[in-house]
């Protein structure tokens, strides 16, 4: 009895330490189904069904890695992805990078705020007050709450990542179907048009601000090395909570709109194309689905170049600072959001292509962040008894080639207007 009653004293005492550590795995995991991540599913489940899901088993154990190998440089060293190449690789390299990842950071931005629009119009509402509805508590909740607040509002964001739960369930899918195709590569194909799609499954997955967004929150919440077992459990956790949701998503398509050869180009159309065989219901739920990853998308990419720029240049940014400390920090985050809004209000501008683009230089980008990442992780000097296992390395270099390869294979493509 005395064993027992120790058992769950000590489960207890584990379980109160995790929920601490409790946000930045998840919350950067769950960001990465914004609201291209959302159009990516919707497309593959439309035009493949169930066949491309035995790819989200790989995905979750490459995000869970790379994610891993920041959260502990972030813990062990108590710096910043930026902090570190400003120090290590000087104040050029770090201007290059800043840019780039600024570049890729806007124009996911701007997909979100499409998404917004689109999700929006779902139910009918007019786009421009809304749109400025969202800004206003974008801006509201980042610049006057602290960290654990603006913490809770991400994860009751990512919480609301339910409704695609309900609307596959809804959808009344071939249950053994899924989780066959989820086990074994049952249905791949070797054509063009797959591979891209495949291409496209792995890249709004994994992304160069999320590298950067895991390992500033984490220094934000101030994890000590004592509790790195737990902030690595929680990541892992976030990395399969992230596709356990995207599963649902594609499911909830592959059983209505696959099953009845209706094409689809983005989220929205397959929220309005699932009604009439799922229901109201479901569709009201993929649309929300749909404005909530949107929203929760653009408030933390516009946060990652935020806390970017604050670690590349030495200036304070955090949630806990006020304003009159980091008016940088609040800018530049403030600034992404309204040029977005702008950018999404101009009548001929191809989303399309920014999203393409957008793409490919998140692709290039990410295999050098990746660089920093197991250099850093491998410096003894830096991470002691923490750096890198073999494995770790020769996984993470693997997937730098094929995120490489599939860039260019998606630009190339883009270019050839076979896309």
């Amino acid at each position: 009895m005395n064993k027992i009653i120790e058992f769950f004293k000590h489960f207890k005492k584990r379980l109160l330490i995790f929920l601490a550590v409790l946000g930045p795995g998840i919350i950067t995991a769950m960001a990465d189904n914004d609201a291209g991540g959302v159009a990516t599913y919707s497309i593959v489940g439309a035009k493949f069904g169930y066949s491309m899901l035995f790819l989200l088993l790989l995905i979750t154990v490459l995000l869970a890695i790379t994610q891993e190998i920041g959260a502990r440089i972030a813990i062990v060293t108590t710096k910043g992805l930026g902090d570190l190449i400003r120090e290590y690789y000087g104040i050029r390299i770090s201007l290059v990078v800043f840019l780039l990842l600024f570049i890729a950071n806007m124009g996911s931005i701007i997909a979100n705020f499409a998404g917004l629009t689109a999700g929006l119009s779902l139910f009918n509402l007019p786009k421009i007050p809304f749109l400025l509805l969202f800004i206003f508590f974008m801006i509201l909740f980042v610049s006057k709450g602290n960290y654990q607040t603006n913490q809770k509002i991400f994860l009751g964001s990512a919480f609301l990542y339910i409704a695609y739960i309900f609307s596959a369930v809804l959808a009344r899918p071939d249950w053994n179907e899924a989780l066959k195709n989820l086990a074994l590569p049952i249905g791949i194909k070797f054509n063009s048009e797959y591979i891209f799609t495949a291409i496209a499954l792995l890249g709004t997955t994994i992304t160069p601000w999320g590298q950067f967004f895991v390992h500033s929150f984490i220094i934000d919440k101030k994890i000590t090395v004592n509790k790195l077992k737990y902030e690595q459990a929680e990541v892992f956790f976030g990395a399969f909570l992230t596709d356990f949701f995207s599963f649902f998503m594609i499911v909830a398509v592959a059983s209505t709109l696959f099953i009845h050869n209706i094409p689809i180009h983005g989220a929205a159309e397959a929220a309005l194309a699932i009604k009439p065989f799922a229901g109201q219901l479901a569709f009201a739920l993929f649309a929300i689905g749909l404005i909530n990853a949107s929203y929760m998308g653009a408030v933390i990419i516009s946060l990652t170049t935020a806390y970017a720029f604050s670690e590349f240049f030495g200036t304070e940014g955090s949630l806990d600072a006020p304003i009159n400390r980091s008016k940088l920090f609040y800018g530049i985050f403030s600034i992404q959001i309204l040029i977005a809004f702008l950018i999404i209000l101009i009548p001929r501008v191809s989303l399309f292509k920014i999203v393409l683009y957008t793409q490919g230089l998140n692709g290039i980008l990410l295999p050098v962040i990746i660089f920093f990442l197991i250099k850093f992780a491998n410096d003894q000097s830096l991470m002691g008894k923490y750096t890198n296992n073999k494995f770790y390395n020769y996984f993470a270099i693997l997937s730098s080639i094929i995120i490489v390869l599939a860039s260019v294979f998606v630009i190339v493509s883009g270019m050839l207007g076979r896309i």
